[in-house]
């Protein structure tokens, strides 16, 4: 093996993974929903509503439009999104929650918790430098085409670095490494 450590990186990156796919699995059987429907969900209570559309979502979730269709076709079977059709074109729509799928938000939002509370044992600045880490290593792999939309600092346009320092236009102030972000919702790609 050429660079056992990266190795082992990838290793426990995986690890992490399986143990997101768990308790999403675990959340999504309560609801009776899979799992993407669950980040569906939760992604439509944290996003703009021009980006809820078919071709935008399977873009976010490096899905096809059809398995993202089909998806938001039970969403909305299950009157836990409404569709709105763009009158310009019928064939084009956006969701939004309902009551009820806001409902569904408030109750699967926690999933992560496990994963959050071992984060939260881990001191600041090593917090702080595994973001940063994680932020490079989606950028690289975005780089590489493995995965499609990113919206976080490193990739947008009003995002500058020198030396060490991070800055955002957009805000007119110096960044952190705990304030760089992953998902933006101003992100202006570069």
């Amino acid at each position: 093996m050429k660079d056992p450590i990266n190795h082992k990186i990838t290793q426990g990156l995986e690890r992490i993974s399986k143990a997101f796919r768990v308790l999403l699995w675990e959340e999504s059987k309560q609801h009776k929903i899979s799992p993407i429907q669950i980040q569906l969900l939760l992604f439509c209570a944290t996003h703009k509503k021009e980006n809820l559309k078919v071709s935008f979502l399977a873009n976010e979730f490096d899905l096809t439009k059809a398995t993202i269709s089909d998806s938001l076709k039970v969403l909305i079977q299950k009157e836990l999104l409404s569709k709105e059709v763009n009158p310009k074109d019928s064939r084009s729509y956006t969701v939004q929650l309902t009551q009820k799928g806001n409902q569904i938000v408030k109750k699967t939002s926690g999933f992560s918790t496990a994963l959050n509370e071992s984060i939260n044992v881990l001191p600041e600045l090593e917090k702080e430098n595994l973001l940063s880490s994680l932020l490079h290593i989606i950028y690289q792999l975005n780089q590489k085409d493995v995965i499609s939309t990113q919206r976080m600092c490193l990739t947008c346009y009003h995002y500058k670095k020198e030396g060490h320092t991070h800055f955002c236009n957009l805000l007119k102030k110096p960044l952190k490494k705990a304030d760089l972000q992953i998902d933006c919702l101003e992100h202006k790609e570069i």
